[in-house]
């Protein structure tokens, strides 16, 4: 039993690369795109956070929507009531991003700054009160992301227009990179008949 696990090791953890090494370059392809774009919104951070800001008020429009949809749909579900109440709130916040992206935009802003400089506090007091080992890269994720949320509320509200496109092409970047090691590692893997040689 254990001989047949050992051999069905090596094909059961490559499941899915064969598609991977297949279609390779489309990897690469768009990790390249990814990264271009990227590197535009950082470029573009202010165009970038409007149209995220935008973006995410649609969305939360449509959701709205569809929650309202719910709520006239089931009327006599006991929780028809928490239905309208995510209905309406989606719908308020949408609106007011759509109508107003760069003053949710600082909203939002000002929003990540806090959330960075609590959990920088937090990340901080835990690796001073805990003995876990390697903890100085909790202290260390604490410190970035203290000063991080600093910066961003030491700028604010002129942050607000910058940091959300800064962020999101960052991301991108950060994506697009790893989806081109992801398709040039899956290149180079040896193919079906190499990695199981005894089928």
């Amino acid at each position: 039993m254990s001989e047949n696990s050992h051999e069905a090791a090596p094909t059961g953890g490559l499941v899915g690369i064969a598609e991977v090494r297949h279609n390779w370059g489309w990897f690469v392809a768009l990790g390249v795109l990814l990264i271009i774009v990227g590197i535009a919104a950082i470029g573009s951070s202010f165009w970038a956070t409007l149209a995220t800001v935008l973006v995410f008020g649609w969305l939360l429009i449509v959701g709205g929507a569809i929650q309202a949809a719910n709520f006239l749909w089931r009327k006599k579900w006991k929780g028809y009531f928490i239905d309208l109440l995510s209905a309406l709130l989606y719908l308020f916040i949408g609106f007011v991003l759509v109508a107003n992206p760069l003053r949710g935009a600082m909203a939002i802003t000002l929003i990540i700054g806090i959330s960075l400089i609590v959990g920088g506090v937090f990340r901080i007091a835990a690796g001073f009160m805990t003995q876990v080992e390697h903890r100085i890269w909790l202290l260390l994720h604490g410190v970035i992301s203290l000063l991080l949320g600093g910066a961003i509320w030491m700028e604010w509200p002129s942050s607000g227009i910058w940091v959300i496109g800064l962020f999101v092409g960052i991301d991108m970047l950060i994506g697009g990179w790893a989806l081109v090691m992801l398709g040039l590692t899956a290149k180079n893997l040896p193919d079906d008949g190499q990695m199981n040689p005894t089928a």
